[in-house]
């Protein structure tokens, strides 16, 4: 079973949708038990990073997150903002972030960025895999859907797939049983549905 996890942020409800679209059996969840009985985890997330970091740690579940992703190596994936919340710091606020993956979270530099490129970055977008990793198995010229002001810093080794808006950025990134994507699946249509396919069948 996949924990959607509630803690009062994030589009709970459409990454329900689309999971019982694809035939996967999921909870919204903010109960302890229920998370702690789960095969896998997604960490949703929308808006500023500060805020939803202090409300995950004001969750009910917030001390079996933590057992169930760093002591039980649960597969969890964190989307939009949650991936961002994985990271050790953002640029976005003060609140330290779970630092799950060593790196942080940056705005997009305007310097970097053509005049006709605004920020947030709102659009469809082609991304680029890293060869070999399963959340991207079987998905062709996979594009998806971004809405985002900030982009994640990190370690080469932990990078799993980048984009290109005025410059290239990190996309998603991995680290043993811990994945984040910057872009939303569920607002994604078939390649979302496909990548949320293969995070529940191959970790």
């Amino acid at each position: 079973m996949v924990a959607i996890l509630d803690y009062g942020i994030g589009n709970i409800s459409s990454i329900f949708n689309m999971l019982k679209k694809i035939g996967v059996l999921s909870v919204i969840t903010g109960d302890p038990s229920v998370i702690e009985r789960s095969d896998k985890l997604i960490l949703p997330g929308v808006g500023h990073f500060d805020y939803c970091m202090q409300q995950l740690r004001k969750a009910p579940f917030y001390e079996t997150l933590q057992q169930k992703v760093i002591h039980d190596k649960t597969p969890l994936l964190g989307v939009c903002v949650g991936c961002q919340m994985i990271m050790e710091s953002s640029e976005e606020g003060n609140e330290p972030g779970l630092g799950w993956i060593k790196g942080k979270v940056i705005r997009f530099r305007a310097d970097k960025l053509p005049p006709s490129l605004k920020v947030p970055h709102m659009a469809w977008t082609d991304i680029s895999p890293r060869s070999g990793n399963a959340l991207y198995n079987n998905i062709d010229d996979p594009r998806f859907y971004f809405v985002h002001s900030y982009h994640l810093l990190c370690d080469d080794i932990h990078v799993t797939a980048t984009a290109n808006y005025g410059y290239q950025f990190v996309a998603s990134v991995q680290q043993a049983n811990i994945m984040g994507v910057q872009f939303h699946p569920e607002k994604s249509h078939k390649f979302g549905m496909k990548l949320y396919e293969n995070f529940v069948n191959n970790y």
